[in-house]
């Protein structure tokens, strides 16, 4: 079991750090030919308080930045709609064209069966990246205030040399409260090259690991973030998939032995709009494995594995359970993969229907 703060003792159950863009989703149509998109927020690392608050009723908030103008307020009532508290979001003046500081966009397509998704994420200049160490007061949001959870991921890392700063300042300091700390690799070639590229993805994700305590991200994430690499693995076939996961997890808990729960999705992609999935957790010494939802229809998967991580922390936070935390990532993510958007609209009843074998016969 981890050492996880009582509810009671802290004003947040979750809190994350990270980017939050404006979704535009051309729905079933494509980006380059649509006349009109729907539009969601969403980021990697938000997603997840979202999820804890909206589907598993915790108390979450998220830190983040956005330009005070029109773009930026519309975010900000996406994230009030989802319950997830705005205490911490920094608000920078607008300049008038977004010269110096913008709001980030994100245009997003689901794919359909041999059509995959594609993102292209406008995000340049964006107030979230221009955070910098200091920005946040930690001694008050850990110290004072109370948070029982802190999460945090590999794309706001690497928005820039100074948001790799502040997710260092961040995990330190939850460290310092005895915050538990979850990180998402999510490793993103894109975002590293312009700022040193692998060499500096590793330099900065593995000064992170050091203060990490529950670590996401499969056997690919591992090697390019951490520099650890498993060989001869064929990502078609989920049993070499598991075998390749745990023996990277053998692997990175000797030199990372403060890692107490590591954790990922397995994904067997079939087609954009059939996967085979399943997910797998690390904790005390042993591997928990999720049922498997075989050939599962997909409408959107972005923001899946984001669901994951939710359900994961839920499972620890609720029950500290490593069994139910994987079985609740895997059928929330499932779930969170069956509507659109980046973020889950399922409740905590359909999630433990799903993970208790219930059907999707239609409910009256």
């Amino acid at each position: 079991m981890m050492n996880i703060k009582d509810a009671n003792s802290c004003q947040f159950d979750q809190i994350s750090l990270g980017e939050v863009m404006l979704r535009l989703d051309p729905g079933e149509t494509r980006i380059r030919t649509t006349r009109h998109f729907t539009a969601w927020e969403g980021g990697g690392e938000y997603n997840t308080s979202r999820g804890l608050r909206k589907c598993f009723g915790l108390k979450t908030a998220v830190c983040t930045a956005f330009v005070d103008n029109e773009v930026g307020r519309l975010l900000e009532d996406f994230i009030l709609q989802g319950g997830v508290a705005t205490d911490f979001i920094q608000w920078r003046a607008d300049d008038g064209i977004g010269r110096t500081v913008r709001n980030g966009l994100n245009f997003t397509e689901r794919g359909f069966g041999l059509r995959g998704a594609v993102g292209v994420p406008d995000r340049g200049h964006t107030a979230a990246s221009q955070l910098k160490p200091g920005d946040f007061d930690w001694e008050d949001i850990f110290g004072r205030r109370g948070v029982r959870w802190f999460h945090t991921g590999g794309i706001f890392a690497a928005l820039s040399e100074t948001t790799a700063a502040l997710t260092i300042e961040a995990v330190k300091a939850a460290k310092k409260h005895g915050t538990i700390v979850s990180y998402d690799l999510n490793y993103r070639p894109s975002l590293w090259k312009s700022i040193g590229g692998l060499k500096k993805a590793q330099a900065v994700n593995r000064e992170i690991a050091r203060h990490v305590d529950v670590m996401i991200g499969n056997e690919e994430d591992f090697t390019a973030s951490l520099g650890f690499e498993v060989k001869g693995v064929d990502h078609n076939i989920s049993a070499i998939e598991v075998d390749a996961f745990k023996a990277m997890i053998e692997t990175a808990l000797k030199e990372y032995p403060n890692f107490k729960v590591a954790a990922t999705t397995l994904r067997v992609v079939k087609s954009a709009t059939v996967n085979d999935w399943s997910a797998i957790c690390w904790h005390g010494g042993r591997f928990y494995e999720s049922r498997k939802y075989p050939a599962m229809e997909i409408l959107d998967r972005v923001g899946g594995g984001d669901s994951f991580a939710s359900g994961i922390q839920f499972g620890f936070l609720s029950q500290n359970d490593p069994q139910l935390a994987v079985d609740y990532g895997a059928a929330h993510g499932a779930l969170a993969s069956t509507t659109p958007g980046d973020t889950s609209m399922a409740t905590r009843k359909e999630v433990e229907k799903l993970m208790s074998g219930g059907s999707a016969r239609v409910v009256r």
